[in-house]
């Protein structure tokens, strides 16, 4: 059966609300344009930390660019409950080592979810070290990423790392127009590929 996985985020929403309760959620971010509506949206109901974790970036400068724009969309922002961000050191053969051999696949499929893996792995490992409430990823904003595939690599990592996993699909409740607005307002950077030199091409 299909589960809604906005549903169940606004499930676990409400509950906190109900409680008094204002929980700590790790937020793995792809870019700014993406993070824009997601940031806007939670940080109503969590205390975030944005973490910048994209080893899969093409060309090298492409990190620093997004990394920056991230940081200036956070200073821009006005929301309820302040966001922090931590920018991971950029190290592109951890990508290309996950997904060797798999150079040829076609965009959307076995490589892009390794790439989730690998990202939500490590936002999963640091949101457990630093006793994070929650974690998820922005990436279930873009109508072109495949929220069920996104959603089950996050509660694998959930499940090896003991911590728990926010489920969402934030492209619903107009979430990607919405992003598309604030990036207008914001005049942020918006890249017209996924990331990966594989999607370049």
């Amino acid at each position: 059966m299909q589960r809604n996985y906005q549903k169940e985020l606004d499930r676990i929403i409400e509950e906190n609300s109900k409680a008094g309760k204002v929980p700590s959620l790790l937020l793995h971010a792809c870019c700014a344009p993406c993070s824009s509506y997601c940031l806007e949206y939670l940080a109503e109901y969590f205390s975030i930390t944005v973490f910048f974790y994209n080893p899969n970036l093409y060309p090298a400068d492409e990190y620093d660019k997004r990394a920056d724009e991230v940081r200036r969309l956070i200073s821009l922002l006005q929301v309820k409950n302040p966001v922090k961000l931590i920018v991971a050191d950029f190290d592109g053969k951890e990508f290309y080592a996950k997904v060797r051999g798999m150079e040829k696949l076609p965009e959307g499929g076995e490589r892009c979810r390794r790439c989730f893996e690998l990202r939500l792995e490590k936002t999963a490992e640091i949101a457990k070290e630093n006793s994070f409430d929650f974690f998820t990823t922005t990436l279930t904003i873009s109508p072109l990423k495949n929220a069920q595939v996104i959603n089950e690599v996050g509660e694998e990592m959930a499940e090896k790392y003991g911590v728990a996993h926010l489920p969402s699909d934030f492209k619903k409740k107009g979430g990607y127009k919405r992003s598309v607005e604030l990036s207008a307002e914001f005049g942020l950077y918006r890249q017209n590929y996924c990331g990966c030199v594989y999607s370049v091409r």
